[in-house]
């Protein structure tokens, strides 16, 4: 295991399972980007957010891809939905669903960069929210 990998397992663990906030400090660089600015408080941010909504959010590792800089996380998460997400009301559902993290870290050890894909269509859908097409609007010359 790389020195990397073992960086973006333990964030998984501390920051993302165990909301050791602490550990984010340790372990993300200041100019890392997050929710409405950098380093680990706009980490935190973003993980705090989606706690107030999944507070029994758990992560579990599928696979992990290591290659110098960069760690490719694939994972799965569940939770009960007890607090707002976007405009979905709390509905005590369980969801599950299914996701991939990047990072890429600096010299340090630290990561700089956080980039994630997620499911978000099929979590809604288990929230019960019904999904649209757009409507097709005609353009100039239709």
């Amino acid at each position: 295991m790389t020195d990397a990998e073992a960086t973006a397992r333990r964030f998984i663990a501390d920051v993302w399972n165990a909301r050791r906030e602490e550990s984010a400090y340790e372990l993300v660089a200041d100019e890392c980007p997050g929710l409405g600015g950098t380093g680990p408080e706009a980490t935190l941010a973003w993980h705090r957010e989606r706690r107030a909504a999944f507070p029994d959010l758990r992560y579990k590792i599928v696979d992990v891809v290591a290659a110098g800089e960069r760690v490719a996380v694939h994972w799965r998460a569940a939770g009960t939905q007890m607090g707002q997400f976007g405009p979905v009301p709390p509905t005590g559902q369980v969801v599950s669903y299914s996701g991939a993290t990047f990072l890429r870290f600096d010299a340090a050890g630290r990561i700089v960069e956080v980039w994630s894909c997620n499911e978000l269509f099929q979590l809604l859908q288990q929230l019960g929210v019904e999904m649209l097409p757009p409507t097709v609007v005609n353009g100039p010359g239709a």
